[in-house]
């Protein structure tokens, strides 16, 4: 039996997935673990690395016992991560010093102005592509040194290493044995020169974070180690890594430039493939790797969207309002019209194109008959509005008009929200039969690495869309609704309440 099955481990903010993976791209196996997010301060989000290991484990073994395929059928094992999550952990014992430090934490915010005001900003996102934000790695690497006692000397003593998610499970997979990273997950620290792709030591300087904590950075189908001895029924190949929204653009096959997706999941990510040109933008995007494989680069521009299925989330965790995510699409179809009702969901400041770090969400619009619906429907709407202000960004930075948006990621399975999503856009929305993109990126990452494919061409075409939603909204309708919009993000982004 040839080896032609890949394991792919997809780490997110909200759970831990993996996912089996035959050659032609067909899902046969899943098991999933959700994950305990941890709020210790306004604004602070960590979640505990050793449960993403256990976590990873559980789903890893049982995704094997239940894909019908012997371990020897299976070539290796991609990685997929929640980028710009922290962890500093201990060399000689691999434990974590404390919580992970999650992307949407805004502890260091102070930090990131003071920064600001000094007048470095331009240096960072000439290097990185990057804005200054605590949304970035580099901030939270320099407080986890100076809030654990004796952390930054033994860092500086080289006792101590960093990771992103894909690295710490890396080292812990190998024992130990290796401490690396790929491109895609290294440009989102704030220390790394996505043109020289180099660490950078001015930047380290600058954030205070010692080189030595830094892992070695490598393709993203370069191939990372083999898995310790006694973890499953055999060792495995760990051939390829990437962060989650590539893995995503990847596994939608977006390999030409001009080609670009939008992935909805915790949050909205939003990747235009602008080939080997790392296009820098004047309108609050962000410049960042795309792939590289076999030393050839491509770079994206991508608009991130701080909270998308997180407010969906809060109305049903935070506030009550609704009992699963899935209504959301039964209650917004429910309604006749927006009712004026408009989320602005700034849990955690606005993302791109605004970059307001102290903005705070808002409703506005309310009357005595609104209700759950009128929340539930004002949350999507806020996803695609959000997601039209990185198009727009897009397109003035020169981007060329998007005719056809790929979707992925859990909340586009909600087809009320891709045919609202199409209406304010006014193009064309694909949605894939694999809504799990970013798990078939690191699957076809790595079955490069493993051989189980021999370059793109080869790669399935499965991704193939069952579903394209078309716009089909009157035009003075979306200009209502998009003209309301405007006015209670500029609101919030300027700090003001509706």
């Amino acid at each position: 039996m040839s080896a032609d099955h890949i394991l792919a481990i997809d780490q997110g903010t909200t759970s831990t997935r993996s996912i089996l993976f035959d050659r032609y791209g067909a899902a046969k196996a899943t098991s999933r673990r959700e994950l305990v997010q941890h709020y210790p301060g306004s604004g602070w989000v960590e979640q505990d690395a050793d449960d993403i290991w256990r976590d990873t484990l559980a789903t890893v073994r049982e995704t094997i016992d239940a894909g019908g395929v012997s371990p020897t059928q299976i070539a290796g094992i991609g990685i997929t991560n929640q980028r710009e999550t922290a962890i500093v952990w201990d060399r000689a014992t691999g434990e974590p010093i404390h919580r992970a430090i999650v992307w949407q934490d805004r502890r260091t915010a102070d930090r990131c102005a003071s920064l600001k005001a000094d007048g470095v900003e331009a240096e960072v996102r000439s290097k990185t592509g990057l804005m200054l934000d605590p949304y970035f790695s580099a901030t939270k690497i320099a407080w986890l040194l100076d809030a654990v006692p004796g952390a930054r000397v033994k860092a500086e003593r080289g006792e101590l290493a960093f990771g992103t998610i894909d690295c710490f499970l890396l080292w812990r997979l190998t024992g130990g044995a290796v401490h690396a990273t790929d491109v895609t997950n290294a440009s989102r620290t704030m220390l790394y020169d996505i043109r020289k792709q180099q660490w950078d030591a001015d930047l380290c300087r600058l954030f205070e974070v010692p080189a030595a904590m830094l892992p070695e950075v490598r393709d993203n189908d370069a191939g990372f180690g083999l898995t310790a001895a006694g973890l499953f029924e055999r060792q495995f190949v760990i051939g390829g890594m990437a962060g989650d929204q590539q893995a995503a653009l990847f596994g939608q096959c977006c390999f030409e430039e001009g080609m670009a997706k939008s992935t909805f999941g915790t949050g909205a990510f939003l990747l235009l493939n602008t080939g080997r040109e790392a296009v820098t933008s004047a309108a609050g995007l962000l410049t960042t790797p795309a792939y590289r494989i076999g030393g050839d680069i491509r770079y994206a521009l991508e608009g991130s969207i701080f909270v998308a299925g997180a407010a969906i989330q809060w109305l049903r965790d935070g506030i009550g309002v609704i009992p699963d995510a899935a209504d959301t699409e039964r209650l917004a179809a429910a309604l006749p019209d927006d009712h004026g009702v408009y989320l602005v969901p700034a849990f955690v400041g606005l993302g791109a194109p605004y970059w307001q770090s102290d903005a705070r969400a808002t409703v506005s619009g309310l009357t005595l008959d609104s209700g759950p619906a009128h929340l539930a429907r004002a949350a999507l709407e806020a996803v695609a509005y959000q997601t039209l202000d990185v198009f727009r960004a897009m397109a003035s930075d020169g981007g060329s008009l998007l005719k056809t948006l790929k979707v992925d990621g859990g909340m586009s399975a909600n087809g009320w929200l891709c045919q609202f999503l199409a209406d304010v856009l006014e193009v064309g929305v694909e949605r894939p039969r694999n809504l799990e993109s970013s798990a078939l990126g690191a699957a076809f990452l790595a079955g490069l690495a493993c051989g189980v494919w021999s370059g793109l061409a080869d790669l399935p075409r499965n991704a193939a869309t069952i579903d394209r939603f078309e716009p089909s909204m009157r035009s003075d309708v979306r200009k209502r609704l998009v003209m309301g919009w405007n006015r209670v993000v500029q609101q919030a982004a300027a700090g003001h309440s509706p």
